[in-house]
C-alpha cells in the first residue's frame, strides 16, 4: 500500500442542458447602474445537510463480549440494551454490532447460518427490535455488520447444495470445481487459504447406496469448493443472479428493522475470477494488492456494480442508509468504495507505528481520502486487531523483519507484527511496556478525536484495555489458532468480555453465578472495569468522555473546519481546525503555545520562558513525550486592540 498524492476532487456532476436558466442582466437604471429589483430575489436553497456518518463517533460492540444479560456466558443483545445509558455518556452516534446472527462460530460469527435472525444464545429478533428502539431513544443510531463474501456451511444454500450430489443446482451459488490429477484428488490449484491450509475443500458425494458418486472408483471426479477463510465459510458466487436478490432481501430486512447502515465485512473480496488456466499462488501479490484490480480474489472492479445496486436500495429509504466498506486495498483504489457505499475504513491509521513520521502518514492518507470523496475515516483498534494499548508499548528496534526489504511507501504496521509475536508467544516476548502503551494510546485516541471525519472505537479501547496474550490453549476460538498455531495465536486476546464492575465473578459482565465467561477474564481485570473508571478523574474512560464532548462542542455535528499544519517534524505534530489545535509530543518534550489547554493525555510540565526574545519571563506549558495536548489559541485581536498592545510594549521597553 502506498501513501500516494492526495487526489484532487472529483469534477461537479453536469447539469441537463434543460435545467440550466440563462444570466439576464438587471434593466440599468438612468444613471447607468443596475436597478434595484422590483421584487426580491428569490434566496438561494440551502445546502444540503452532511450525511451524518460522514462525521460520526462510531463504537463497535462485539456483541458476545460486551453484556451477558442471562448468565449464559455470552454477551448478548439485551446486554446491549442494558448498557445504552453507558453509550450515551460516552458521547458516541452510532454503534456497529459484529455478527449476532446463527452460527457454529467457526470464524467468531462471521460464519453466518442465516443472515436475517439472530443466534439464539444472543437473543431473537424482537430483542433486536427492543435494543434499537432503546438506542433511537437515546439519538444513538445502528449499524449491523454484512458478511457477503461467504456463508457457513451450514447455510441452507450450502446444505442443499452437499445433500443434492454433483448436479445440484445449489452448487452454482458457491465456486464449487471438479479437482485436479487422476479421479480429481487434488485440489483445482494451489491456493492458500487466509487462514492457512489449502483454499478449497473436498466433497464426498456418494448415493443412496453409500457407493462415491465422485472421486477413486466413481465415473466422475471429486469436487472441491472454495474457502478463501475456513472450510466452513464456502465462499459464494456472486455471478449467480440469485445471490445478489438475496442479499438484496437482506439489506431491506434489516433496513426495515430500524438498521441505519451496515458495515460490509471484505468488502473486497465476492467478486472473483475463476476462469482456466488457474494462475499460480506463486505469481499472485497477496500483499500489497496490485493497483489495476488483477487479482483474481480480492478487488475486482466488478465489485463496485454490486454495491451501486446497493447504494440504489439504501438511498431509497428516507433517511437514506449507508454503508462502510472493509476494504484492505491500496490507497488509490480505496476511494471508490466510499463512492460506491459512502465510506471506506482507512487502516493505515490503525496499522501506524508511535513515530511521527508514521501517524504524520496515516493522517495524510486520510485526507486524500477526504478529497477524493467526501469521506474519510480514523480506526485505532478492532475485533482483528492487538489492542492499542499493547501495541503501542513495544520498542520497535527489537522488531524482526520478514524476509525481504521493507516496503518505503508503508512506514507503519512493525508494531503490528511485533504484538503479534508476543501473543503467539503468551505474552513472554518481546518485551512490553504496558504503562508506556496506555500511555501513548490516550495520546494517539486524542489525535483520532481531533481529526476531520468518521471515528471508529472499538469496545473497551476507551477502557485502556490491554490484549490479553495468556488465553490457555483449550479456551482458543480464534480459527487463525486452529489452523495457524505455529505461527500466530489469533485474534482472541482483543475480544475478551469487557469488565463492568471491580468485583463479581465476571467483572458484572454478567451476573454474579452465572457461567464463567465465554473468554476467560484475566485476575486484575476488576482494576479497569468501568466502575472504577467513573470514579478515578484521571482514567482514559474520563478522558475519551471529555475528548468526544469538546469533539461536539468545537467542531459540532458537521465536523466542518479543516485541517492545518502548525508543525510537523521528526518529534512533534501539531495541528489546528479552527482556534482549537492539537499538539502531539513523540519522543521528546515540547514547549507549548499561547493559548488555553483544554484537555491532555498526560500532566504538563511548566518552565520559565522570554516573551519575545525579550527579558520578562513567563510560565509556558511543556508537553511531555508519548503525550497529546488540545489548545484554544487565543481569540484574535481587533486592530485597536493591536494597536494598544503594541504601545504598551513599547512604554515597557522604554521604562
Amino acid at each position: 500500500m502506498t501513501a500516494d498524492q492526495q487526489p484532487s476532487a472529483p469534477a461537479a456532476p453536469a447539469v441537463p442542458a434543460a435545467q440550466i436558466v440563462p444570466s439576464v442582466p438587471a434593466p440599468a437604471s438612468p444613471s447607468g447602474e443596475p436597478a434595484t429589483p422590483a421584487t426580491p430575489a428569490t434566496p438561494a436553497a440551502p445546502a444540503p445537510a452532511r450525511q451524518w456518518w460522514r462525521d460520526a463517533v462510531v463504537y463497535q460492540i462485539y456483541p458476545r463480549s460486551f453484556a451477558d444479560s442471562d448468565g449464559n456466558g455470552v454477551g448478548d443483545l439485551a446486554g446491549v440494551t442494558s448498557r445504552v445509558p453507558y453509550l450515551a455518556a460516552l458521547g458516541v452516534d452510532a454503534v456497529w454490532l459484529s455478527p449476532f446472527y446463527p452460527s457454529a462460530l467457526a470464524d467468531g460469527g462471521y460464519d453466518v447460518d442465516d443472515y436475517r435472525d439472530v443466534a439464539p444464545e444472543i437473543g431473537t429478533l424482537a430483542d433486536f427490535d427492543r435494543m434499537v428502539a432503546a438506542l433511537h431513544a437515546a439519538g444513538i443510531r445502528v449499524m449491523v455488520d454484512l458478511v457477503p463474501n461467504h456463508s457457513s456451511d451450514r447455510h441452507e444454500w450450502f446444505r442443499a447444495a452437499l445433500a443434492g450430489g454433483p448436479d445440484a443446482p445449489e452448487r452454482a451459488l458457491y465456486h464449487f470445481r471438479d479437482g485436479a490429477g487422476p479421479d480429481g484428488a487434488e485440489p483445482p490449484n494451489d491456493w492458500r487459504s487466509m487462514f492457512g491450509g489449502s483454499a478449497w475443500e473436498p466433497v464426498a458425494d456418494v448415493g443412496p447406496d453409500g457407493e462415491p458418486l465422485t472421486g477413486p472408483g466413481a465415473p466422475r471426479p471429486r469436487q472441491w469448493y472454495l474457502h478463501v477463510f475456513t472450510p466452513q465459510q464456502p465462499d459464494l458466487n456472486w455471478d449467480n443472479p440469485a445471490v445478489h436478490e438475496d442479499f438484496l432481501t437482506t439489506l431491506r430486512f434489516w433496513c426495515d428493522r430500524g438498521a441505519d447502515g451496515f458495515r460490509i465485512d471484505v468488502a473486497a473480496g465476492m467478486v472473483k475470477d475463476l476462469s482456466v488456466p488457474y494462475r499460480p499462488a506463486a505469481q499472485i501479490p497477496w500483499w500489497p494488492l496490485p493497483e489495476d484490480g488483477s487479482h483474481p480474489l480480492f478487488d475486482r472492479d466488478g465489485v463496485h456494480a454490486v454495491y451501486r445496486r446497493w447504494r440504489a436500495l439504501l438511498d431509497s429509504y428516507d433517511p437514506p442508509r449507508f454503508a462502510v466498506a472493509e476494504a484492505g486495498v491500496t490507497a488509490s483504489r480505496r476511494p471508490a468504495y466510499a463512492a460506491s457505499l459512502g465510506q471506506a475504513f482507512n487502516f493505515q491509521m490503525q496499522d501506524a507505528d508511535w513515530s511521527a513520521h508514521s501517524f504524520g502518514w496515516a493522517i495524510d492518507a486520510g485526507l486524500a481520502d477526504e478529497a477524493a470523496c467526501g469521506s474519510t475515516t480514523w480506526v485505532l483498534g478492532c475485533h482483528d486487531s492487538p489492542r492499542a494499548a499493547t501495541r503501542y508499548g513495544f520498542d520497535l528496534a527489537d522488531d524482526v523483519p520478514p524476509p525481504g526489504e521493507p516496503d518505503p511507501d508503508y512506514p507503519a504496521a512493525v508494531a503490528q507484527r511485533m504484538a503479534r509475536r508476543w501473543i503467539s508467544a503468551d505474552g513472554a516476548a518481546p518485551v512490553v511496556d504496558a504503562a508506556l502503551g496506555e500511555r501513548r494510546a490516550r495520546a494517539a485516541a486524542m489525535i483520532v478525536m481531533a481529526l476531520p471525519g468518521a471515528v471508529y472505537l472499538y469496545q473497551g479501547d476507551e477502557l485502556g484495555l490491554p490484549e490479553v496474550p495468556d488465553i490457555p490453549e483449550d479456551r482458543l476460538q480464534d480459527p487463525i489458532a486452529r489452523r495457524m498455531r505455529e505461527e500466530e495465536k489469533g485474534r482472541d486476546g482483543c475480544r475478551v468480555p469487557l469488565p463492568w464492575t471491580a468485583s463479581g465473578s465476571s467483572f458484572g459482565f454478567g451476573p454474579d453465578g452465572g457461567a464463567e465467561p465465554h473468554l476467560p477474564q484475566p485476575a486484575g481485570w476488576g482494576g479497569r472495569a468501568v466502575e472504577a473508571e467513573e470514579a478515578d478523574a484521571a482514567s482514559t474512560l474520563r478522558l475519551y468522555r471529555d475528548g468526544l464532548r469538546l469533539r461536539r462542542r468545537f467542531w459540532g455535528a458537521a465536523n466542518a473546519e479543516p485541517l492545518e499544519w502548525v508543525r510537523r517534524d521528526e518529534h512533534v505534530l501539531a495541528f489546528a481546525r479552527g482556534r482549537v489545535q492539537c499538539w502531539t509530543a513523540f519522543d521528546a518534550d515540547v514547549e507549548l503555545p499561547d493559548g488555553e489547554v483544554l484537555l491532555a493525555s498526560a500532566p504538563l510540565g511548566l518552565v520559565e520562558s522570554s516573551a519575545d526574545g525579550g527579558a520578562v519571563g513567563r510560565a509556558v506549558n511543556v508537553l511531555p513525550s508519548d503525550a497529546t495536548a488540545w489548545l484554544l489559541a487565543p481569540a484574535p485581536l481587533s486592530a485597536a486592540a493591536r494597536t494598544s498592545a503594541r504601545r504598551r510594549a513599547a512604554l515597557r521597553a522604554r521604562t
